[in-house]
């Protein structure tokens, strides 16, 4: 599709010519209007989705008994175009009822094309040249600011126009795909291909002018705390529902065998059962997350599948059904899982703190809440997206239902978030008073530093290590000081003359001469008396 949008980006130019509504310049010859490029990209999209959920359909007649998706290539072509519509959740009618439960799985086909398409119109209307450059005598906030609000405008309107034609073809592809058994409904069509497309707009617009960093930069602080509260919060809750998943699948795999053997699909009818169930697979998940929740999901008219109990009657046929509990009370430790949706409120609360901090301690723990009634809503959406009838009777009922899943997923992560935005939001308030302290702080930290670094190169340093008269030292200090030796002159006598006597018993050399003694001092005393000091140490020093 990228090579087909890049050909009509260089062929319809000459046809085109100038435009009305672009004025001024070589790039605006150089570029289409915004509606024009919005117009050729939701063409494209369109065409290459029904393509491939042709070929599809197709593989599936061949497979099928004749007959089953109608009367030849026309039939065919009719299913592709329902099935056009289903992937972007638009429900049908028949005689006995409504279809309303279709798989969110094949949804992500239109998205990932819609993406594309928006990228590519972002870059053939170049959105980059429209933002406002900065003139010399504005300041750099202004300068921000200003793109800031020039970015948002151009989001909102390349999501526009993209999603106004690609709403008005889908329109057309309803009405294409009625038939006598199944009928689209045309308000669905409508509103859910425009949703879709006008989402993937703004992403693939906000990505092509500026890093992903800085799509989130372009809402306000509080708002972006908010929605990144509310998608960690959600991801959570979504990855918890996926264990679950997997687990129960892994326990009960023999179940899951059973069932499919049952069917006996063949080669190929289990390559597309397969794919059905894969499809199906994020259905499942957010069931499953509603099951952590506590209010669990219904597979028909009276039955239950919650932490409390399980309540089953009459399964649909589908070999991932094979992994749900056995009707009865649950065991206790399944209680646990509830705990899920507190720690994802405890996260998500850090995380709006730590975005937009208050300097109020009271408002932290409101906008924590306000998380949680978000991520409430989010939740109860996924809810009635994934969940429907798929037929008449029993059969109505089927998923969480939507207000039960905003009412507890409101509550649990919303008191978490609160308490842990609160605590987090005072943490970063302490941090921040005592920012300035220990700033002043540093720079009698460094005038010590230098004293110390002076005193060390004058020989200072190591007097101050040696302790003064009644300094205490401590364990480690003594270690490295010298024991100090009392001795009386009693001992000092007695050791002199015993040195003197293993002095002269020693042995020595006779070729070399006795030196003079050096150590002999006469010195008298008060009394007249005389005081003779040996050095008993004399010759081995010379």
């Amino acid at each position: 599709m990228t090579a087909l949008l890049d050909q009509l980006r260089a062929a319809p130019r000459s046809v085109l010519g100038r435009l009305p509504g672009v004025s001024g310049g070589d790039d605006d010859e150089a570029r289409r209007p915004l509606p024009v490029s919005g117009m050729l990209a939701a063409a494209c999209t369109l065409g290459a989705g029904l393509a491939v959920l042709t070929t599809v359909t197709i593989v599936g007649w061949m497979a099928a008994p004749r007959g089953a998706l109608g009367a030849g290539l026309p039939g065919v072509f009719r299913t592709a175009a329902q099935l056009w519509l289903a992937a972007h959740h638009a429900g049908f009618a028949y005689p006995g009822g409504r279809v309303g439960l279709l798989p969110l799985g094949l949804m992500v086909l239109p998205a990932v094309l819609l993406y594309k398409a928006g990228r590519w119109m972002a870059r053939d209307a170049d959105l980059r040249l429209r933002l406002p450059a900065r003139l010399p005598k504005d300041s750099p906030r202004e300068v921000a600011n200003a793109r800031r609000r020039a970015q948002l405008v151009l989001v909102v309107q390349a999501g526009v126009s993209l999603a106004a034609p690609y709403a008005l073809l889908a329109g057309l592809i309803a009405l294409v795909a009625k038939n006598d058994v199944t009928q689209p409904f045309l308000g669905e069509a409508l509103l859910s291909h425009f949703t879709l497309a006008f989402v993937a707009g703004v992403l693939a617009t906000a990505r092509t002018i500026g890093p992903w960093r800085a799509m989130l930069r372009l809402l306000p602080e509080r708002v972006r705390a908010l929605a990144v509260g509310t998608a960690v919060a959600t991801a959570i809750l979504l990855a918890a529902g996926l264990a679950l998943v997997l687990v129960a699948v892994v326990l009960n795999f023999g179940q899951v065998s059973e069932l499919t053997g049952m069917l006996s699909p063949g080669v190929v009818g289990g390559a597309l059962l397969f794919l059905m169930q894969a499809l199906y697979l994020p259905n499942v998940v957010v069931w499953a997350s509603s099951y952590i929740a506590g209010p669990g999901f219904a597979l028909g008219g009276g039955t239950l599948v919650a932490p409390t109990g399980v309540q089953l009657g009459t399964v649909p046929m589908l070999p991932l059904f094979g992994a749900l509990p056995d009707s009865g009370p649950a065991p206790a430790w399944m209680m646990a899982v509830i705990a899920l949706p507190f720690a994802a409120g405890a996260v998500a609360g850090v995380v709006v703190a730590r975005i937009s901090p208050s300097p109020a301690y009271e408002v932290a723990p409101l906008w924590g809440f306000f998380t949680g009634i978000s991520t409430g809503l989010v939740a109860a959406l996924l809810a009635a997206l994934s969940g429907g009838p798929i037929g008449g009777g029993r059969l109505t009922a089927m998923g969480p239902s939507p207000w039960e899943v905003a009412l507890s997923v409101g509550l649990e992560v919303g008191v978490a978030a609160g308490i842990s935005a609160g605590v987090a939001n005072l943490l970063l308030l302490n941090m921040k008073a005592r920012a300035p302290l220990d700033k002043a702080a540093a720079p009698v930290r460094k005038a010590g530093a230098a004293i110390a670094k002076a005193a060390s190169k004058v020989g200072l340093a190591e007097a101050d290590a040696r302790p003064l008269p009644g300094h205490w030292m401590d364990a480690t200090e003594a270690e490295t000081q010298p024991i100090p030796v009392i001795r009386d002159d009693w001992q000092d006598e007695h050791a002199s003359a015993e040195a003197e006597t293993l002095l002269q018993a020693r042995p020595r050399p006779a070729e070399q001469p006795r030196p003079p003694r050096k150590d002999i001092v006469d010195e008298s005393d008060d009394r007249g008396g005389k005081v003779i000091y040996l050095d008993p140490y004399a010759w081995d020093r010379d």
